[in-house]
């Protein structure tokens, strides 16, 4: 059965129609804004594993509407050069008049025409997009500009008047070039997705019927096994079957240090092999990667608008409709004050071309488009710009306390000698005896043991104690590791001072193992959940920034109140349940504060959902999480004051910007309106194009500073 083709919407640039993607955003040739057109067919979904948006298109055009551009200044200019000397306020102004000849009154007029048609045809046909869109803006003042002038012009040649041709060349020569600078600042600028696409590579090394093979990416197929050689770029994320390496993860976890890859390690898409060769099975393709979830999110960030950036473009929205209107009154005006229609419709183009709002509405996205690729490249995602520009408020920062500001694992915290000759000889001794458990206590031991390079010895007659601990025959002496209840059992203590000691750290939650042999007690070890050291780091970040910190947890009063006084915490609430964090959330939002939660994005969902910026924590290659607003890819806590300080500076940036693209508007609109011109002061049109494109260049280079920030 045939089906009628449906409806789609897609956006394009109104200046560069070849660039379209399927949600809102900015171009990234030019940073304008992308306007609503509806087409025919149903979407396709494309058959590329590696298809990862038409948002990307541009990567494919790369430099081919830079090229244009320039090629058309360049006719253009040589085009009007001739216009400029068969001008009467030219020749007057340097004392020199071209050779007349049959025709060449109507130079202009021919010369002229190419110009508007060839070099201006562009700013015509945006404009026509624009107003399909009903969303009249930069192009539409362009094009009014230029057709007024035009218009005007071959109507005064042949009814007599002075013409505006050496005005509409000049002016259409400047935007061109104006327009290819503003490309050039902006392509500087812009794009965060075409540099992620470029971390993929061209080819994979395969290993098909028992040949390496080099393919295509588009190629790949999950379970495929591809050979990554010494310096090359991971084609798919997989998993290590043979080799080893150093990888440079930087562009995923923005951490510089590379990290080790064995036999059985995970790897991901984009990031660099070190100097071994690494086999990898392919486990993911196509959208399913952990690029393409960072390339979705950013999407999803650049299609997203912060609160400066609605108040832009309704700026410019109503800024076009003021153009429109004080050109009228100004051509309206001139007209009524005899000045002449020639002198009047060229008013109304200078005021047409200097009210042209690019800048304004480049001002606010380009800022957060930067933000949100310096974000990616420091480890943290922005799901929506909102949530970037709230950061800046940020009053409190509320941290579920597992696996955000500890570890999520056990480990020791405190190690006692009693009859042991040194802590060396009772680690090697307990670690020994635990080898052969799997309980998270013993592994806790174990690795502490190992991470201290001390070798474990073999022992015999390895027996599990139900609820107490183990035991196991060492050097011909059975060594026992438990809690105190099997101490209990083979009545021993330890000294009075030392219980004491050992009662503090029992009260603060920690889980107290002791070591000992049937007649003496060997040592003693306190485990807990153990605190990451970059914990006190992001705290004390936190407060010299101003910013409180809270912490909730599942677990007892000693242990949240020894977490939140080790790290220096503000306010903790303890044995809280999954369904009650979203309640800790509000009770922090009624004391007035904006608060920022950071969890896993599981069981934290409602309270991430709660609170006024949700962070998430990424765990790896986890991206989808749909809770928060800003994702961190590492478990860091560090990142947390990253995100607060990027807030700050890219509201500044932003605030910055406006004022270079509206403060302009204020002293030149004016002008070009004429209004001193009974003193001799004007605003030409193609001085009024070098205004707004000077502007423009401005905000794009100052959006570019903000990559020179370390945050």
């Amino acid at each position: 059965m045939d089906h009628e083709p449906s409806l789609s919407v897609s956006y394009t640039c109104p200046m560069h129609p070849e660039i379209r993607q399927e949600m809102p955003g900015m171009c990234p040739e030019c940073g304008m804004q992308l306007i609503p057109q509806k087409t025919g067919g149903h979407k396709n979904h494309g058959n590329s594993e590696y298809d990862t948006s038409t948002s990307l298109s541009a990567g494919t055009h790369a430099g081919h509407s830079t090229r244009m551009f320039l090629r058309k200044f360049w006719v253009s200019l040589a085009l009007t050069i001739p216009v400029l000397l068969y001008a009467d306020v030219v020749q007057d102004l340097i004392g020199w008049s071209p050779p007349a000849f049959a025709g060449s009154a109507y130079l202009p007029l021919a010369l002229g025409s190419i110009v508007f048609f060839y070099g201006g045809w562009v700013f015509l046909a945006g404009a026509v997009r624009e107003l399909r869109a009903r969303l009249p803006g930069m192009m539409t003042l362009i094009g009014l500009a230029i057709i007024a002038a035009y218009l005007y012009s071959v109507y005064a040649v042949f009814a007599g008047g002075h013409t505006l041709f050496w005005e509409l060349t000049t002016l259409i020569t400047v935007m061109l070039l104006g327009h290819w600078l503003e490309m050039r600042a902006v392509s500087g600028a812009q794009g965060a997705l075409k540099e992620l696409s470029k971390l993929l590579p061209d080819t994979a090394e395969v290993l098909r019927d028992g040949a390496h093979t080099t393919i295509p990416l588009s190629g790949l197929r999950e379970g495929d096994q591809v050979l990554v050689r010494p310096g090359g770029r991971i084609p798919a994320d997989g998993i290590v079957i043979e080799g080893a390496s150093d990888v440079n993860e930087a562009v995923v976890t923005g951490e510089s240090a590379p990290v080790a890859k064995t036999s059985g390690s995970e790897v991901i898409a984009g990031t660099i092999n070190g100097d071994g060769a690494l086999t990898i099975r392919v486990t993911k393709l196509g959208e399913r990667t952990f690029l393409a979830g960072v390339m979705r999110l950013i999407r999803e960030a650049e299609a997203s608008k912060s609160r400066l950036q609605i108040l832009s473009d309704r700026a410019a929205f109503y800024l076009t409709v003021v153009a429109i209107g004080a050109g009228g009154l100004t051509f309206i005006a001139w007209l009524g004050a005899k000045a002449g229609a020639g002198f009047a419709f060229e008013r109304l183009v200078a005021v047409l071309v200097i009210a042209c709002p690019h800048a304004l509405g480049l001002a606010v996205p380009l800022v957060a488009s930067i933000s949100t690729t310096l974000a990616a490249h420091h480890g943290f995602l922005v799901r929506q710009r909102l949530s970037l520009e709230l950061a800046r408020k940020v009053g409190i920062v509320l941290f579920d306390k597992t696996g955000t500001l500890t570890t999520g694992e056990y480990g020791i915290t405190n190690i006692w000698t009693v009859g042991a000759s040194d802590e060396a000889e009772l680690l090697r001794t307990a670690a020994s005896v635990d080898a052969r458990s799997e309980h998270f206590i013993s592994r806790a031991i174990v690795t502490r043991a190992k991470a201290a390079d001390i070798a474990l010895r073999e022992v015999r007659d390895f027996s599990r104690i139900a609820g107490k601990g183990v035991s196991a025959v060492l050097d011909g002496e059975t060594i026992f590791v438990g809690g105190a209840a099997l101490l209990n059992d083979h009545s021993l203590s330890v000294p009075e001072a030392l219980g004491r000691e050992i009662g503090e750290e029992s009260k603060k939650g920690k889980t107290i193992i002791y070591a000992f042999t049937a007649s003496r007690v060997l040592g003693v070890f306190a485990l807990a959940d153990l605190i990451r050291e970059e914990s006190r780091e992001a705290v004390r970040g936190l407060k010299a920034m101003g910013v409180r910190v809270a912490m909730m947890t599942g677990d007892s009063e000693h242990v949240a109140r020894w977490v939140a006084h080790d790290l220096g915490i503000d306010e903790y609430f303890a044995k809280v349940l999954p369904h009650e964090k979203s309640e800790k959330v509000k009770a922090l939002q009624s004391k007035g504060f904006v608060v920022a939660m950071v969890g896993d994005g599981i069981n934290d969902a409602p309270a991430l959902t709660q609170a006024d910026l949700g962070i998430a924590i990424g765990a790896g290659t986890n991206v989808a999480i749909e809770s928060a607003g800003i994702i961190l890819v590492r478990n860091d806590p560090r990142d947390i004051p990253k995100i607060i300080r990027l807030s700050r500076l890219t509201y500044t940036k932003m605030l910055q910007n406006l004022f270079w693209a509206s403060g302009y508007n204020v002293v030149a609109l004016p002008l070009a309106a004429g209004v001193l011109a009974p003193w001799g002061v004007m605003l030409q049109p193609a001085v009024a194009a070098l205004l707004m494109s000077a502007s423009t260049v401005i905000v794009a280079v100052n959006a570019v500073l903000l990559r020179r920030v370390n945050i």
